[in-house]
């Protein structure tokens, strides 16, 4: 394995890649990732153990999208059994991605128990769904420490966990090696991950003000947020089959399991 150095510019390709594969295979893969927030969404129901449950599943649910954009990628109809894939790659790689989800869930306990103790849980209620946000509450000095604090941590366990997956698959490393390797990628390829988010963050942007904007010129300002909501779902499933292009640049190809 090969970590490469990409150019800056390499950031607004991925974000191309991802959104041109996403419409070789739009329904598969809208439909993937619809199953993916449906897993994550059912997990999380579970009684005391389903949001740490979730959160042990993201890193191989995370893996299964990437598999299927390998797939569309290279021609392939990806079928829903892909999602799986973390798990039918043999006993040892199963029981090593649910160490790695295990690892996730305590980064992200941490990370939102540390908040909690700022504002007495107030941002993690709105965070986990548990509370609606009040332009008072969102106001309040607590409340947004609170959520810089949150960012702040999670934002290092994002970068940890950006290729450990998909180095634990297909390279076969460790689950603490793979984390190593994810955030020293990230941190040696920087600019083109800081231009690969500031590029997502500019084609929202402008995906929401066009919609905006024609809604109002049709005189229905009101069907802005009907149409928004799909829309912005689609652009998260893009944005995670852009989600591949970033490891298969950073780490030379090698032979793995199949997805």
């Amino acid at each position: 394995m090969k970590l490469n150095l990409v150019p800056a510019r390499t950031g607004m390709v991925w974000v191309k890649l991802g959104i041109k594969t996403f419409f070789r295979q739009p329904l598969a893969l809208a439909g993937l990732f619809f199953m993916f927030m449906a897993i994550m969404t059912i997990a999380s129901q579970i009684p005391y153990i389903g949001f740490v449950l979730a959160m042990m599943l993201l890193p191989a649910s995370t893996l299964g999208l990437m598999a299927a954009t390998r797939e569309a990628a290279d021609g392939r109809f990806p079928m829903p059994v892909i999602l799986l894939a973390a798990f039918r790659a043999g006993r040892a790689q199963a029981r090593a991605m649910l160490i790695l989800g295990a690892l996730y869930a305590a980064g992200f306990l941490c990370a939102m128990g540390i908040s909690y103790l700022v504002d007495g849980g107030g941002f993690a209620r709105v965070y986990l769904g548990g509370a609606a946000p009040t332009p008072a509450m969102m106001m309040e000095p607590a409340f947004q420490t609170a959520m810089w604090i949150f960012i702040g941590l999670h934002l290092p366990l994002s970068l940890l966990f950006w290729h450990a997956p998909a180095l634990l698959h297909w390279h076969g490393l460790p689950p603490v090696k793979s984390l190593f390797f994810s955030i020293v990628a990230c941190l040696r390829n920087f600019w083109a991950y800081v231009i690969f988010g500031l590029t997502w963050v500019l084609v929202l942007t402008l995906v929401i003000a066009t919609i905006t904007i024609t809604a109002a010129l049709l005189g229905k300002p009101g069907i802005s947020g009907d149409i928004l909501f799909p829309i912005l779902l689609l652009m998260a499933a893009m944005f995670f089959t852009s989600l591949y292009f970033t490891f298969r640049d950073t780490f030379d190809a090698q032979e793995g399991p199949t997805p």
